[in-house]
């Protein structure tokens, strides 16, 4: 379970990425609420966070955490921001990739 709550903390951290990649073209009061959305979601994703790491080594929950924050906001900027994919980038996702699978293999 606390796993789950740690990807859900990750999954809230690509969030906040998003709506803070949204809010550099909203204007007036679609810019509020996409600010309002980004605060929601880091709040959700510290909360979350703090959560696993009562139970889980925070060696492991923090890694873990911006892991999947990191993966998550290059995919964001590729499929949502017209980021660029080339080869470089997307092998050192995919390294990041397997060293989060390592800490859980070895966790």
């Amino acid at each position: 379970m606390n796993w789950i709550i740690l990807i859900l903390a990750g999954l809230m951290e690509v969030s906040f990425t998003f709506c803070l990649g949204k809010t550099k073209a909203a204007v007036g009061q679609d810019r509020l609420w996409w600010w309002l959305g980004f605060f929601i979601a880091l709040c959700l994703s510290m909360f979350l966070m703090a959560k696993a790491a009562e139970k889980l080594p925070i060696g492991t929950v923090y890694p873990v955490w911006t892991g999947i924050g990191a993966v998550g906001a290059v995919l964001v900027g590729i499929f949502f921001f017209s980021e660029p994919a080339g080869f470089w980038r997307i092998f050192f996702i995919t390294t990041l990739i397997l060293s989060i699978v390592g800490l859980k293999v070895i966790g």
